[in-house]
Parts: C-alpha cells; structure tokens; sequence
C-alpha cells in the first residue's frame, strides 16, 4: 500500500502515525493483499461452505422445549404478574 494511501486512510480513521509506524503498516498491508491475490487464485466450487476448518460435525444443539423450575420460581418472587407477566410500574 503506498504511503500516501495509507496516511489517508489513517487521516479517515482519525490516527496519527509516526513515518516509522507508517512504513511497518504499508508492508504488512501490501504482504495481506498479497495473500488475499492468492487467496482468490485458488479454485473453491467444490468444496462445500464450513464455518471452521477442523469442524467434522455441527455443534449447535437441537432445540428441545421443556418446562423451566427457574422460571417459575422467579415468577412467584414477583411483586406483581398478570398472566405470567410481570408488571412493572410506568417509567414516563
């Protein structure tokens, strides 16, 4: 990334960067677009989407509806309920 571009860039982010913070981030910017070039050259119809690259199987739980002790039992805590609601006085 030229250097220009990135004190721009910097400028829109409101940093201030010092030559030398400048030079170092110009060089690891430059070495990420690289990689991304490369990235897009790789041939990926294929291969299925995966959220994460060692996952075998789903880790999201199925869901199961069943009734909570907890919930009643703070509901019988409450000062006030209408209809397993609890009621609150007006704040305006």
């Amino acid at each position: 990334m030229d250097i220009e571009e990135l004190h721009a860039t910097a400028e829109l982010a409101q940093l201030v960067l010092s030559d030398t913070e400048a030079a170092a981030l110009s060089e690891a910017v430059t070495q990420m677009v690289d990689y991304f070039a490369r990235m897009q050259e790789i041939d990926v119809d294929d291969l299925p989407p995966t959220t994460h690259a060692l996952l075998t199987r789903n880790r999201v739980r199925p869901d199961a509806v069943r009734q909570s002790a907890v919930a009643d039992a703070l509901l019988e805590r409450a000062p006030d309920l209408e209809d397993r609601f609890v009621v609150i006085p007006n704040v305006l």
